[in-house]
């Protein structure tokens, strides 16, 4: 995975941690919504952690945030 993947990947679950926050869910919240582990989530919004996500996961994060898709990939 190249460095420009990796800072993408990292700014998502930065984005994902903001809406997560915004919403006053805790990590375990929205893990349990999406059917995932904590570690997981955990993981996923770790700015220094290699994990990748699947369409599917991302579209189940964005129903249970409450945001569009687009939103999630908003790095500004």
């Amino acid at each position: 995975m190249n460095e420009e993947r990796i800072k993408q990947f990292r700014l998502l679950g930065l984005t994902i941690a903001y809406y997560r926050k915004s919403r006053g869910m805790t990590q375990s919240q929205l893990a349990e919504a999406v059917h995932i582990s904590r570690t997981h989530m955990s993981n996923i919004e770790a700015p220094n952690a290699r994990t990748s996500i699947s369409l599917q996961l991302l579209f189940d994060i964005a129903d249970a945030l409450e945001v569009p898709v687009k939103k999630l990939f908003d790095f500004s």
